[in-house]
């Protein structure tokens, strides 16, 4: 689902990411691992089409990212990706199910369809009951709830994860991230988390580290 091949990014002088080779199936969740400034979120943001690699490239459900045009990255972001930010970002002024339904809108589904589908995304993170809730209602676990439940409503082939849980409590990030990893298997999209957290590692099929601008497997015992 995803293939990323000889992905190399640099700012200026610095090699940020050195000829990466990364490959995660559909239903498997995987975390990468590493230090503040280690390239987690650069790499994110270039399997998301939101920057350009230097070389390389990016396969979603085999279409090459790094390839589109801008508008066609922007196109296939909306159809194939589902992301969890740490900031949530989460809009304020729309309700819960309207926060939902965004992606939906934006692939021009109807508006019953995108409705049903919203509510039921939230049921499935124990969230029923609170679909005309405005934001500023919900706690940051219930927020992050919500943003999780924005990245599969479309069925994406890939949700991609960045810190998902810096800002919350540890009892409320164990519960989101063992919602985000249920809901991947079980939806069948390819998981990909992005984590200073061992902690939050330990719940992947697989563990990463990302050093010197490369992935290297992680031994599970020091997960």
């Amino acid at each position: 689902m995803l293939s990323v091949a000889a992905l190399t990014k640099r700012f200026r002088e610095r090699v940020v990411l050195d000829d990466l080779a990364l490959a995660v199936a559909a239903g498997e969740y995987v975390a990468i691992v590493g230090e503040s400034g280690s390239g987690k979120s650069t790499l994110l943001n270039l399997i998301a089409g939101l920057d350009r690699p230097d070389a390389g490239s990016v396969r979603i459900d085999g279409i090459d990212v790094a390839a589109l045009s801008d508008t066609e990255r922007t196109l296939t972001r909306r159809a194939k990706l589902g992301f969890v930010f740490q900031a949530f970002h989460i809009l304020p002024h729309l309700t819960v199910l309207q926060n939902v339904e965004l992606p939906l809108v934006l692939l021009g589904a109807e508006p019953a369809m995108r409705a049903a589908r919203a509510a039921e995304m939230l049921a499935a993170v124990g969230l029923a009951g609170r679909e005309s809730s405005m934001p500023a209602e919900l706690s940051g676990g219930e927020l992050q709830r919500v943003a999780v439940a924005r990245a599969l409503v479309h069925r994406p082939a890939l949700v991609l994860a960045d810190e998902p849980t810096g800002n919350l409590d540890p009892d409320t990030a164990d519960v989101v991230l063992d919602l985000l990893a249920r809901e991947v298997r079980s939806r069948g999209a390819a998981g990909v988390l992005v984590t200073h957290s061992h902690v939050a590692a330990a719940r992947a099929d697989r563990v990463l580290r990302l050093e010197h601008g490369r992935l290297i497997a992680q031994p599970q015992g020091e997960r």
